[in-house]
């Protein structure tokens, strides 16, 4: 199906109006040329509503609303637990971790690891976790724009995605390059502001068509969705079986611990000005994530009642358009509505969402490499603000161009697998170390590293030889088959390791067991 010219034009007004609206918020609420705190945090100056909005912003990503609710219209009860288990773990971190970050951090997740454990290694270590975490999710947000630009401007022709991610990647270096932690703080606002808008409308009118009966829409959603009752039930995503039933619940684990504790979203919280400002911005964080996550969960059950699941897999087989889809049936069951403004408004929401999603990213891990790696490790604290300045700025561009080169030359992979890796590190790397730093006085240097590169290192090793990289027909490589572990996450195995990497680590008297390693290969006599 293509969209109508007035659909078509409607959505390139829209975004047109606000990649340029974005552009100038960014620039007038920039930060000052050699103001260091000010590009890293904004001064700390908004307020708890603002920075909370902010901070959701972050958090709810394009990649997490389309995909969320993707799954919701494809698999029913294994999509409604994923949001679940993603409102969950913001909640965990706004609670139990987001005060002690703000007041143990700086700037970045390494000024909270360095501050009992200080040293080049442990920023080191911090900053290269942080790109392992945040350059897979960036290449899916990037490939995602380029989907769903095409299909909302009814392009078919390849080259057209790649250029697609070429626009959205260039804007990303703009906002985060400019505006800095504010400008791209003020546009997370609007962001949220617009996806709360466009998705409580698209959610009034779904209950509206069903008489206000959710029984009625789950009901429309099972016959839709060609599942009858296992719509309802666990197993349509990972399959009935039992080692389907342990994939489950290791996505659950690799979400719950590791969707907040990605960089960008801790990141986020130094910008509160003290810990009450915090506490109250965690609230704003979690109560606009559980709105939304609300509207997904509906607009993804009525995409599977209005729409079906024939039609959502033949434009998308990971369902990722089924919210644009749902928007144009309602324009038809709407016509005093119209079909364009519906479209419009939803295609402006989510574009919206791409571009600050991949922003924030690109800006911690920018952040991430001029204040740890440069800053820290290679001018060892001795580094001008002037200098970190400018490597942060020239970081963003390396870094959106890398992305965008990689995102346009990977464009027509299934890349979901890189999701699951980025919430598997943040849950069996970012995590632990995390926890350990803040509540657990025998932490080690040596258990940090090891929980940082020995979580990292069994997440990328398990992954690589996962069912979700080959040997099944929806894997990354779906025509190889040299996969050995059986799940499709890895969180199951790899946050115990995480977990007990540091424990061990830090337990261990490294000095005296290398002195008896040594003392061993000494000859006798």
């Amino acid at each position: 199906m293509t969209n109508s010219n007035s659909a078509q034009t409607a959505a390139l007004v829209i975004f047109s109006v606000l990649a340029t609206l974005a552009m100038l918020l960014c620039i007038l609420a920039g930060s000052e040329p050699d103001d260091l705190a000010d590009f890293y945090t904004g001064y700390r100056t908004l307020t708890p509503p603002r920075n909370g909005l902010a901070i959701a912003g972050d958090y709810v990503s394009a990649a997490t609303v389309l995909s969320t609710s993707g799954i919701v219209a494809l698999s029913g009860y294994d999509g409604v637990v994923l949001v679940l288990s993603t409102v969950l773990s913001l909640l965990l971190l706004m609670r139990l971790l987001a005060e002690p970050l703000r007041n143990a951090g700086k700037f970045t997740m390494g000024d909270v690891l360095a501050r009992r454990m200080p040293g080049r290694a442990v920023r080191g270590a911090a900053c290269a976790v942080t790109l392992v975490a945040s350059l897979p999710f960036l290449l899916v947000q990037l490939s995602v724009a380029g989907s769903l630009l095409t299909f909302i401007l009814g392009i078919s022709a390849d080259g057209a995605k790649a250029a697609c991610i070429c626009v959205v990647g260039a804007l990303m270096i703009g906002y985060a390059a400019v505006g800095g932690m504010k400008g791209t703080a003020l546009v997370q606002i609007i962001k949220m502001v617009m996806l709360f808008g466009a998705s409580l409308a698209i959610t009034l009118l779904v209950l509206s068509r069903f008489h206000w009966s959710p029984t009625a829409l789950l009901s429309a959603a099972r016959e839709g969705s060609g599942a009858g009752d296992a719509y309802l039930r666990q197993g349509l995503e990972f399959g009935p079986s039992a080692r389907g039933r342990l994939d489950f619940l290791s996505a659950q684990i690799s979400v719950v611990l590791g969707a907040a504790c990605l960089p960008h979203v801790t990141m986020r919280v130094h910008s509160g000005a003290d810990a009450s400002a915090v506490r109250r911005s965690t609230s704003w964080a979690v109560g606009s994530t559980v709105v939304i996550a609300l509207f997904v969960t509906v607009m993804g059950t009525a995409a599977a009642a209005l729409v079906g699941n024939q039609m959502i897999t033949a434009n998308d087989p990971q369902g990722s358009t089924s919210l644009m889809l749902l928007s144009r049936a309602l324009g038809a069951d709407y016509p005093s509505l119209g079909e364009a403004v519906l479209f419009a408004s939803i295609g402006g929401a989510i574009f919206m969402t791409l571009l600050t999603s991949v922003a924030g990213l690109t800006l911690a891990a920018a952040t991430s490499v001029a204040h740890d790696l440069f800053a820290g490790t290679v001018r060892r604290g001795q580094a001008t603000e002037r200098g970190e300045l400018a490597v942060a700025r020239w970081t963003i561009l390396g870094i959106g161009l890398v992305a965008i080169v990689l995102a346009a030359l990977v464009r027509n992979w299934n890349l979901q697998v890189l999701i699951a890796t980025a919430f598997c590190i943040g849950a069996s790397a970012v995590a632990p170390a995390l926890v350990y730093s803040l509540f657990w006085k025998g932490f080690t240097r040596a258990g940090l590293l090891c929980t940082l590169l020995g979580g990292t290192a069994c997440v990328v090793l398990l992954m690589t030889f996962s069912s979700a990289v080959s040997g099944t027909p929806h894997a990354l490589f779906p025509t190889h088959d040299f996969h050995w572990f059986p799940l499709q996450t890895t969180g199951i195995v790899s946050v115990p390791v995480g977990f007990l990497s540091g424990w061990l680590g830090s337990r261990v008297r490294w000095r005296t067991l290398v002195g008896a390693l040594r003392e061993a290969d000494v000859p006798s006599g």
